[in-house]
């Protein structure tokens, strides 16, 4: 159940929950019994997601009987947490603005993390995506995801130029990005480093395409600048 920790569940929470799912209404000396909790736990965490919207609870006399709220409520709760948030971001990113001391440098790691960088990317500003060196291994990542990436990069009216290692020849030929916002390259045969290098703005992404992926996003103008000159000299000499 990682995935009700990814939105924000405690263990607790997520042990009651799915105690009320399987009992349906019941006391809390049966979610007590069921999850192995403490009761001072089990108090806490009903009060919780009563909160959250994730439990309902009904007074019979003088006892409490607690139902789990329907699973596709977790999608409303999600929903309401993404809204609040939105309505924070102008704030925090202010905030950000004005510190004086920013990161240069940041590391992620694993598909997921690899997919954060990309993401980054995507709103990293200026006309066109530089891409340099894509293993056959970023297939990793699986296609209909880099699909769909460039299907939103495209949207922008964002040009990308995408370099390709010979090794994702086939692959480009079976799925390919067709649209006039894109044009695909490869680089020549020989040896081919694990690593990728993406250009956006004054950005730049290295992804190392190991078993478990690692990403670092650059934020340096003087460093953007420096590997667009190197990409646009591959480009010119690379094969269509």
């Amino acid at each position: 159940m990682s995935a009700l920790e990814d939105i924000g569940l405690t263990n607790a929470e997520i042990k009651v929950y799915i105690a009320l799912l399987e009992m349906g209404a019941t006391k809390t000396g049966p979610i007590i019994e069921k999850s192995g909790l403490q009761s001072s736990v089990v108090y806490s965490a009903l009060s919780k997601l009563l909160e959250k919207g994730l439990v309902s609870s009904v007074r019979e006399g003088k006892i409490t009987v607690y139902l789990a709220s329907d699973p596709k409520n977790i999608i409303d709760y999600i929903d309401e947490k993404k809204s609040k948030l939105n309505e924070i971001l102008p704030l925090l990113a202010a905030k950000q603005s004005l510190a004086k001391n920013r990161t240069d440098a940041v590391l992620f790691r694993g598909i997921r993390g690899v997919k954060e960088l990309l993401l980054e990317l995507l709103d990293a500003g200026g006309k066109e995506h530089h891409t340099m060196g894509s293993p056959l291994e970023s297939t990793m990542l699986g296609s209909a995801w880099w699909l769909s990436y460039h299907k939103k990069r495209a949207a922008k009216g964002i040009k990308g130029k995408l370099l390709f290692n010979e090794s994702l020849k086939e692959w480009a030929k079976k799925f390919g990005y067709h649209d006039r916002n894109t044009e695909i390259r490869f680089m020549a045969k020989g040896f081919e480093p694990l690593t990728e290098m993406i250009i956006r703005n004054d950005k730049v992404g290295l992804i190392i395409w190991t078993e478990k992926p690692l990403g670092i996003l650059v934020h340096n103008k003087a460093l953007a600048y420096s590997w667009e000159t190197y990409f646009q000299m591959d480009w010119a000499n690379a094969k269509k």
